[in-house]
């Protein structure tokens, strides 16, 4: 038996940490949202007042008001200049990179639902929902501690359930806002416009909606950061991890 100041053996193990099409389609995804990102700023600035219900405009009670100049002279901020005008290739931009957005996010679901992705890598394992568990298994990863080498194969908990919420659920209706304000879509197909209350409270809702997608990027990164900026990308970009278990 080795003595208590012996290192404890390591091996070290490499394979398949992560689905071609699962790496395809995120680093597609963070382009496409970049851009949006960068885009939608652009069209906020250009009407940065923000209403409820079927019309708004400046004439009309904003149900708030973002404290940013405007690139529209029509606009009352506050401000006594306004900012360049570049809503024509910001549209185009956005609307271009929400469709292919659109599109791999289709193959995304589809491919995980084939493959079995989700119910292997995204739905939460039996043990760690159950209710005397899962307060305290919530809890333990909030902590954001450096992950173990065990856990470069796995999600934890919260990780899994904010995976799941984002892809079903924070993605589709961001989605749909956006698809509802558009006049045509309104015209086709009126209650997906009706059912949040009108094309103002879709601008409204798609505006808080794009404002947890970027909370979500900017707590991702910074968790990729603490588990290992490299070693987390490496293996989006090659599909391997390494991951070293110690044996006492």
């Amino acid at each position: 038996m080795a003595g208590s100041g012996a290192a404890a053996p390591t091996t070290t193990i490499a394979g398949p940490r992560h689905a071609a099409f699962v790496r395809i389609t995120h680093w597609i995804t963070a382009v496409c949202f970049f851009a949006l990102l960068l885009s939608g700023g652009e069209i906020v600035l250009s009407h940065p007042r923000f209403y409820w219900g079927e019309t708004g405009n400046v004439n009309t009670p904003a149900l708030f008001q973002l404290p940013v100049p405007s690139s529209r002279d029509t606009v009352p901020t506050g401000y006594g200049y306004v900012l360049p005008d570049q809503n024509g290739w910001s549209r185009y931009l956005h609307f271009e990179s929400a469709w292919v957005a659109v599109a791999t996010g289709l193959v995304y679901i589809v491919l995980g639902a084939a493959k079995g992705h989700f119910r292997r890598n995204l739905l939460p394992a039996g043990v760690d929902v159950r209710p005397g568990r899962l307060p305290a298994e919530m809890m333990r990863h909030l902590r954001f501690r450096r992950p173990g080498p065990q856990e470069a194969w796995s999600y934890n908990l919260v990780q899994r359930l904010t995976y799941l919420f984002v892809i079903f659920v924070l993605f589709p209706l961001v989605v749909w806002t956006g698809l509802a304000m558009s006049p045509a879509v309104a015209s086709v197909v009126p209650g997906a416009v009706g059912v949040f209350g009108g094309q103002q409270s879709a601008r409204t809702i798609h505006f808080f909606g794009s404002v947890l997608l970027a909370l979500f990027l900017l707590v991702h990164l910074a968790m990729v950061w603490l588990a290992g900026f490299r070693k987390r990308v490496r293996a989006m970009i090659t599909g391997r991890a390494a991951a070293t278990a110690e044996f006492p």
